[in-house]
């Protein structure tokens, strides 16, 4: 799991009254209990045991429903914030332990840095020494529900050849190291995004794969001037869609004030 440079802004003020609320500048976020940074809010006003009201307001740079985390890392933000604002009541260890609860790629968020996800998702190696890879992300107007692509899924018992030393030793050869076996359900219903990956590695991709259990699909670029001029071809080859040139970033991409 790679942090990257597509950031949800979040404000969180206390008020007067209890409770916690959320509001959000795109109408398809939840603002309620559904909403997974309401949750952590709860989950942390509750373990320290504090009655104060909380308003979170969430501008939104990540897609809904992209593959991308954004409640994850939303929820992750939250926990940091308020962590923050209570002069750190609360040690990373407990704070990982909750993020648990919210959802398994909730952990990695607390970290922000690169991480081999083991087990459900949770069971966190980080990884240090890999470059801030320039990349393309390109999202098709499509609802992609997770469930129905895991249950879809054939579970097999291969190995991975993947190496985790092996990928850090020669990071840029990475047409070898990158898969993702949701692909196998995700790509067969959605063929354009098949279309997509062949058009990055079209224009210069090192490789292009899809994110999670979709429907972004993102390439790798040598360059970031490379990857910015792609980016702008992308917006005009794939007008329907949600499309952005950033990078991997290997430091905090969370900013607490």
């Amino acid at each position: 799991m790679l942090p990257i440079g597509v950031l949800d802004f979040l404000d969180l003020k206390w008020q007067s009254t209890g409770g916690v609320s959320v509001g959000c500048d795109d109408p398809a976020v939840p603002t309620d209990e559904q909403n997974l940074a309401w949750r952590a809010a709860q989950a942390f006003l509750t373990a320290v045991d504090s009655s104060m009201g909380l308003h979170i307001r969430i501008s939104k740079g990540i897609p809904v429903a992209a593959g991308l985390g954004g409640g994850s890392a939303d929820a992750a933000a939250v926990l940091l914030a308020l962590n923050h604002m209570l002069e750190d009541r609360l040690q990373m260890s407990d704070l990982k332990t909750m993020a648990r609860t919210l959802g398994a790629d909730v952990p990695f968020f607390l970290y922000q840095k690169p991480a081999l996800a083991r087990g459900i998702g949770d069971d966190l190696v980080q990884v240090d020494g890999l470059p801030d890879f320039p990349v393309v992300l390109i999202k098709p107007p499509l609802a992609v529900s997770t469930r129905w692509v895991y249950e879809s899924l054939k579970l097999t018992r291969k190995r991975s050849r993947i190496k985790l030393p092996t990928f850090v030793a020669r990071p840029w050869q990475l047409r070898e190291v990158m898969e993702n076996d949701l692909e196998s359900v995700t790509l067969k219903s959605y063929p354009v995004l098949g279309e997509i990956k062949a058009w990055l590695i079209q224009n210069g991709a090192l490789g292009a794969l899809m994110s999670g259990s979709g429907p972004t699909v993102f390439g790798v670029f040598q360059e970031r001037r490379h990857a910015d001029q792609v980016g702008v071809l992308a917006e005009r080859r794939w007008p329907d869609c949600w499309a952005i040139a950033t990078q991997v970033f290997g430091n905090a991409a969370v900013k607490i004030e």
